[in-house]
Formats: C-alpha cells, sequence, structure tokens
C-alpha cells in the first residue's frame, strides 16, 4: 500500500500496510519526470510517472499504474519549477554541490 503526496515545497512517500515508512523528496532536488505508457494503459488512461532527483537517499522512483500520469507529471513539474523559483536555485547547481561532498 503506498501513497504520495505533493505539497507546496516536498513529495510524499508513504509505504507499508502495518509498518509505514514515509520519504520525503524536496521538490527542487527534482531533476526529471518521465511518463511512460504502454499501449494497453494509454487505454485506460494509465501510466507510469518516473522521477529522478539529486536527493541522496531516493535518487530515483516510479509511481507505477497512476491514473492521469499526464496531469501528474505536469502537477509535480510545475510545482518544482515555483519550489525552484523560489528558492532561486537551478537543477545544476545542488548537482554540483552534491558531487563535492
Amino acid at each position: 500500500f503506498t501513497t504520495y503526496t505533493l505539497t507546496d515545497n516536498k513529495l510524499l512517500c508513504d509505504f507499508g500496510i502495518l509498518n509505514r515508512t514515509q520519504e520525503e523528496i524536496w521538490l527542487y532536488r527534482i531533476v526529471d519526470v518521465t511518463v511512460t505508457r504502454t499501449l494497453f494503459q494509454r487505454l485506460f488512461n494509465v501510466g507510469t510517472v518516473h522521477i529522478c532527483s539529486g536527493d541522496r537517499s531516493t535518487p530515483e522512483f516510479s509511481i507505477i499504474s497512476i491514473k492521469t500520469p499526464l496531469d501528474v507529471k505536469e502537477a509535480i513539474s510545475k510545482k518544482v519549477e515555483e519550489e525552484r523559483t523560489e528558492r532561486r536555485v537551478n537543477a545544476s547547481e545542488f548537482l554540483d554541490m552534491d558531487m563535492h561532498h
């Protein structure tokens, strides 16, 4: 059982049924959001949203078989850009910083 929550500055991922684990990815650290859909998935308007980030604990993950994946991708991308603008950072800045640590 997995749930995803998009806040103003984080993407929260809650995993598990009895034992719950929560991962958080700061939106400004997300570098790429991709949607893949098979022919069968397109017929039912579902797909997989794959996210790559500069986060050390969660560098990439997929939200599998989600409804309206293109809308989800756009919502995440919009929030990422808003957060980067607010923080005045771009993806290359924090990726370069992580490489030096």
